[in-house]
């Protein structure tokens, strides 16, 4: 059995290079995990030494130098085309040579989605690649996608989806048969856009998928859902919307709870539930998104990600590796490929059509 090796991007993130190698080194020692940091040599040497960590060079830590650096504001295509030896395609290229099996990067995420494609391409037949993530629900976790690969997606794409990220939910999150839902603005059939009454009407005779029709936005962490599509743009206002949520919560409370000293006690009474609430609504728990349809393991951290998310994105690509999550979407996608050619041969919009008539909710 090969080793798993993560590749690292050093230098990618708001923190970096101090928190990528800090969680690097965390891997490592913790976990047992072969890490591979790609950057700036004489950088990362330094942060190494100034952690107390130099010795773990070639017992589990490596270094790979990278002369150049993606900067957070940088165009992705132009970043992707011209910087071949960034950070971030380095640590893809260790991936396409098969000296690493995974990789993670904090850095820029629209880059690092351009480059993986120009580096590693698609897994054969998956039309988009889409950024994944399970977030917290009242009955376990849900898996979202796409949260920002796609602005706009077809209803093939949307149904491609539901197949990724039922594979997801089964084979990381182990769920047995997860519930797929599409993302709408009601229940009904005829809710929705022509992009969603077209992803709802493939997956419903889809064989092979526990379909459950429409989600609504409540559904994503109330309901027996485990899977919920959407196209990028709407997911990655979902996302952000968790987050702040999760923010809402805490501040508010904290301030509730201060006002008074019987609502301090209060606090104390049911601070365990509080903490258990911050964990669930905390991005570093989760560690990444994985881009799922890369033709490699590909786990995109939040910006401001510290060592303890960076070492969960690191776990987490091993454990992507380790159920091979990979081979199974090629197998899904192939096993349905007619299915999602036919869908895509029927959207395409007939000489003189009429647009459908619009069924949006104020």
């Amino acid at each position: 059995m090969v080793e798993i090796r993560v590749a690292v991007d050093g230098m990618g993130g708001d923190r970096a290079p101090e928190q990528p190698v800090r969680g690097s080194v965390r891997a490592v020692r913790e976990h047992r995990i072969q890490v591979i940091l790609s950057g700036d040599e004489q950088r990362l040497r330094a942060e190494l030494e100034q952690q107390g960590a130099l010795e773990l060079l070639g017992h589990g830590l490596e270094i790979r130098h990278a002369a150049e650096i993606v900067e957070m504001d940088e165009k992705p295509a132009q970043a992707a085309r011209k910087k071949k030896q960034s950070s971030i395609r380095v640590a893809l290229d260790l991936v396409k040579s098969g000296e690493a099996q995974a990789m993670v990067s904090a850095g820029n995420s629209g880059a690092v989605m351009a480059t993986a494609l120009v580096a590693l391409g698609r897994i054969r037949g998956v039309l988009r690649p889409a950024i994944a993530m399970s977030v917290p629900n009242i009955n376990g976790k849900t898996v979202v996608l796409d949260l920002g690969a796609n602005t706009e997606a077809a209803p093939e794409h949307l149904a491609q989806w539901g197949f990724m990220g039922e594979a997801y939910a089964r084979l990381v999150d182990g769920v047995d048969r997860p519930k797929v839902g599409v993302l709408s603005n009601g229940e009904e059939d005829s809710k929705g856009s022509d992009q969603t009454r077209g992803a709802n009407a493939i997956l419903k005779r889809a064989p092979g998928i526990n379909y459950g029709g429409y989600a609504e936005g409540s559904d994503v962490l109330v309901s027996d859902f485990r899977v919920i599509v959407t196209d990028g743009f709407t997911g990655n206002v979902v996302l952000k919307l968790l987050e702040g949520a999760g923010r809402f919560v805490s501040r508010f409370f904290r301030a509730e709870f201060e006002q008074s000293l019987p609502r301090k006690l209060a606090y104390l009474l049911s601070r365990a539930v509080f903490a258990k609430l911050r964990l669930m609504a905390d991005y570093r728990e989760y560690g990444g998104a994985p881009l799922l349809g890369i033709a490699g393991v590909v786990i995109i951290s939040h910006g401001r990600s510290d060592d303890m998310a960076i070492m969960r994105a690191i776990m987490q690509g091993k454990r992507h590796v380790e159920v091979d999550l990979n081979g199974a979407i090629e197998r899904i996608v192939k096993e349905h490929a007619e299915l999602f050619k036919s869908a895509a041969q029927a959207a395409a919009p007939a000489p003189g059509s009429e647009p459908a008539e619009s069924t949006a909710t104020n």
